[in-house]
């Protein structure tokens, strides 16, 4: 199924292709199929425009201070089944899902294939409203009682969200947290966090 109803969104508050940095480094993404992902149960919607922002969450799962990659995947398929058998969606509500250690998972799929196109993105589940506008990234952890994440899955967060921004043309200002577009505690301190993050990923952008 092909939608196309937020392009002019889109256009409005994105950069041109040709402000776009060239320097960002793609950030190394475990796909649906490396970390073992159920099919989906749908058909997944790609949307023929760029998005024009990005939203942060946070899973509220434990605060593993399990950094592995077997960690971010088994972290993965658990946020597919809740999100299947719980909420009873097609896939992951989530496009990108980062763990503590600092590991990148493809959400929903096909997420990875649009972002490497830069011309499209995939209908998620993540935020009311939103989900024709935003590419959701949530990051595994609670950080709703003062925990902060890990040094690693910051750093990565940075380079995700940065990459993001070169291939769709969002600038940093669009970066926003759950909780701006409804009545919820998500993401927690990374809320607090987000103009820190703004700043970090225009100054990896070369702005």
């Amino acid at each position: 199924m092909l939608l196309t109803g937020a392009a002019g969104l889109a256009a409005a508050t994105a950069l041109p292709a040709t402000a776009r940095a060239a320097d960002v480094i793609e950030p190394d993404i475990d796909g649906t199929t490396a970390w073992g992902a159920r099919p989906p149960s749908g058909n997944i919607t790609i949307l023929r425009n760029r998005p024009n922002k990005i939203i942060i969450h946070h899973t509220v799962s434990t605060n593993t201070s399990n950094f592995s990659r077997a960690q971010a995947h088994s972290h993965a398929r658990w946020v597919q089944a809740l999100h299947m058998d719980d909420n009873g969606w097609i896939d992951t509500g989530y496009l990108f899902v980062n763990s503590r250690g600092g590991w990148l998972t493809e959400g929903r799929h096909r997420s990875l294939e649009t972002l490497l196109g830069g011309t499209s993105f995939v209908l998620g589940a993540h935020t009311s409203g939103q989900n024709y506008e935003g590419i959701g990234i949530a990051n595994e952890g609670a950080y709703h009682d003062g925990a902060l994440p890990p040094q690693a899955q910051w750093d990565v967060l940075v380079q995700l969200c940065a990459f993001i921004c070169q291939q769709y043309g969002i600038r940093p200002t669009e970066i926003y947290g759950h909780k701006d577009f409804g009545n919820t505690l998500c993401p927690g301190v990374l809320h607090d966090m987000l103009p820190d993050l703004r700043s970090e990923v225009s100054q990896a952008l070369g702005r």
